[in-house]
């Protein structure tokens, strides 16, 4: 039995001296030269001890030999799981333990911290830090740059990845081989990636995003990626000129957009601009057009899922939408109640089914009940609609839906009114505690640099377009809205500033 992920994403580079890494400094690793570290790195693994289906938790810097462990991971059949650097020491507990993990990787800045941790939960700990240094590079070094791949199924689970939790404790997402191997294939032909393709890639590789969507693409059509340790202007705009393509988070094309240097002759040469993680503001999509000639292709995954839509490489991109469901996907929209389909255009919760979509959450079997059906589907949280033409909206997560007096009220509608004003930059609609109503509508604005918006102008704008019930009590301004690594606008924490703007005297 082979080991599809391996199999088809590293080992078909076996022998080849072209470029997989292309980093800062001017050195590259070639596609053997990383398949050498990795099995190095397995070599070293199963020297400690760990078979097949172990958990290895990582929290350390992006680098060469970071990547090198998922790799290795992989090779031999270990369950990869990714953890965010800004992971404090209480939350990276909950993770080793719930995941039962058999080995932490850290830097070596955390080795005091959490020694303590992994030994109470029996895991072993190895350093690596972001120079490619420390304990597992060092014992890695000393393996034989071979390794006999272990086999393991499809079916086998490759990942384990971690929701946010911002309503309760965090879920381990598994993702199979299958889940990885088929998104990353499917993304190839979408998105038309072939070996001559250079991806610039300043993305995190904690997350879905700069793993499981930017690498594994770039593995599967044996292309080379500019890995940078994080975004940074001046080296994006230093190094586009190599590239042919970028998958990035709204912030990166909106700092862009803030640089004269980021021009249409720069960008001439390159094939594609892909976002994701958050949604990208309409006006980001106009201005990026106007200034380069190239039209970003927003796309919609999740953690349980990877992709799940994507607008056209051929044909029309559309403004605040996601676009279609990928081939092989299922996608429709429910009632949130009753679990029925709704008619086209209607708002409600979106369910998605393919073999992208994961197995269920570790260890809590009334959590993957309640949210994947026994048909497949997964019930995604997020709320949504499909136009008249097919292309799929984004109105909010469920958990965001305001319901005042009795009417359920969709942020996003009165956000894009908002957005639309004279001055304003971004903003963010939110349901607070109010003692008639049960929640009533808060707006938080950030303006454009050096502007004013004129907040009455605002509510008659709002007034104008909107049903009165929608129409928010209050405007608020803020320099700038609350924001994770991946740029998504964390809505519960303005809930919780202002939870009690509204309680009684």
């Amino acid at each position: 039995m082979p080991n599809p992920l391996f199999d088809s994403l590293f080992g078909i580079h076996a022998g080849k001296t072209t470029p997989f890494l292309r980093l800062l400094d001017g050195h590259t690793v070639t596609h053997q030269a990383f398949l050498e570290k990795a099995a190095r790195t397995a070599n070293f693994l199963t020297g400690l001890g760990l078979t097949a289906g172990d958990r290895v938790a990582v929290q350390v810097q992006k680098s060469p030999e970071a990547l090198a462990l998922y790799a290795a991971c992989a090779q031999a059949g270990l369950v990869f799981l990714p953890l965010n650097t800004a992971y404090t020491v209480e939350e990276l507990t909950y993770f080793i333990d719930n995941s039962g993990a058999s080995l932490v990787v850290c830097d070596s800045k955390s080795e005091a911290d959490l020694k303590p941790v992994a030994d109470s939960l029996g895991a072993r700990l190895e350093t690596l830090n972001a120079d490619g240094s420390g304990s597992l590079s060092t014992g890695a070094s000393g393996m034989e740059p071979h390794f006999a791949t272990v086999e393991r199924s499809g079916d086998d689970l490759a990942a384990f990845l971690y929701t946010s939790g911002t309503t309760g404790r965090s879920k381990g997402a598994m993702l199979t081989q299958n889940n990885l191997l088929s998104n990353a294939q499917t993304l190839v032909r979408e998105w038309r990636f072939s070996n001559a393709d250079v991806l610039l890639h300043a993305l995190p590789i904690f997350h879905t995003h700069g793993l499981f969507v930017a690498t594994n693409v770039i593995l599967a059509a044996g292309g080379s990626m500019i890995f940078m340790p994080k975004f940074d202007v001046d080296e994006i705009i230093a190094h586009m000129p190599e590239a042919t393509s970028m998958m990035g988070v709204p912030t990166f094309y909106t700092r862009l957009l803030d640089d004269p240097r980021f021009t249409k002759d720069l960008t001439a040469h390159m094939r594609l601009f892909v976002s994701g993680s958050a949604p990208l503001l309409a006006e980001t999509h106009i201005q990026f057009e106007e200034r380069t000639g190239h039209r970003i292709l927003e796309r919609y995954g999740m953690t349980e899922t990877n992709m799940n839509t994507s607008n056209p490489y051929d044909g029309e991109r559309r403004a605040g939408t996601v676009g279609f469901p990928l081939p092989g996907v299922e996608l429709k929209i429910t009632d949130p109640e009753s679990g029925a389909s709704l008619p086209q255009g209607d708002v409600g919760q979106i369910e998605v089914r393919g073999p992208n979509v994961f197995t269920g959450y570790w260890q809590m079997p009334e959590k993957t009940a309640a949210e994947l059906r026994g048909d497949g589907f997964f019930i995604t949280g997020d709320l949504g609609r499909i136009d008249d033409d097919g292309y799929v909206h984004i109105v909010g997560r469920n958990k965001d839906l305001i319901i005042s007096g009795g009417y359920n009220i969709y942020p996003k509608e009165i956000e894009l009114v908002l957005d639309d004003q004279p001055g304003v930059l971004e903003s963010a609609v939110i349901g607070v505690p109010h003692p008639d109503f049960g929640e009533t509508v808060l707006g938080v604005i950030v303006p454009e640099k050096n502007t004013s918006p004129d907040l009455d102008a605002m509510h008659d704008a709002v007034k104008a377009s909107l049903a009165r019930f929608k129409h928010p009590r209050k405007l608020i301004l803020l320099d700038e809205l609350p924001r994770n690594t991946m740029g998504k606008v964390q809505k519960n924490v303005l809930r919780d500033a202002y939870k009690d703007m509204f309680a009684p005297a």
